[in-house]
């Protein structure tokens, strides 16, 4: 028997947060091969030749700036800095955005982007292209651990 899964998505407006990230163009089908050894290269700035400070306690993020999809995968950090080899900042966008939390396992993340994208639709509201995730920290128990998923919205 299937269930339905639930999501509560609620709309807010959100500040843009300055990140560390490499930039890519990928298709869907390459991206889960990508996201890792990018997400490698900026660990290894923040670690290494980051301004100090920098890196306070941002989350991972993946950004996804259209559906081709050109991505930025990264962290949260505490603002600019000048570019480090592949290692650029960037910013998660601001604005009116719709957001719900996915919990279990990763693979089911789209089943959450749709849900956000179905609500956000049904609700009369527009996406405006970009969205992105926050993955949370992972539960000391489970492994698992939440991803706060948001898209983008037209102001109206």
């Amino acid at each position: 028997m299937l269930r339905a899964m639930t999501v509560e998505v609620t709309v807010k407006t959100v500040e843009p947060t300055p990140t560390a990230v490499v930039v890519a163009a990928a298709t869907w089908a390459e991206f889960p091969k990508m996201w890792g050894p990018m997400l490698d290269k900026v660990w290894s700035f923040l670690r290494g030749a980051a301004p100090e400070g920098l890196y306070q306690q941002g989350h991972n993020i993946m950004l996804y700036k259209d559906d081709v999809p050109n991505v930025e995968v990264g962290v949260q950090v505490s603002g600019s800095f000048g570019p480090a080899g592949q290692v650029v900042a960037s910013a998660l966008p601001g604005g009116l955005v719709a957001t719900a939390t996915h919990t279990g396992p990763i693979a089911k993340i789209g089943d959450t982007h749709q849900a956000v994208c179905e609500w956000s639709k049904a609700n009369g509201y527009r996406l405006a292209g970009p969205r992105w995730e926050i993955y949370g920290d992972p539960s000391p128990s489970a492994g698992d651990f939440d991803v706060d998923v948001f898209w983008s919205l037209v102001a109206t």
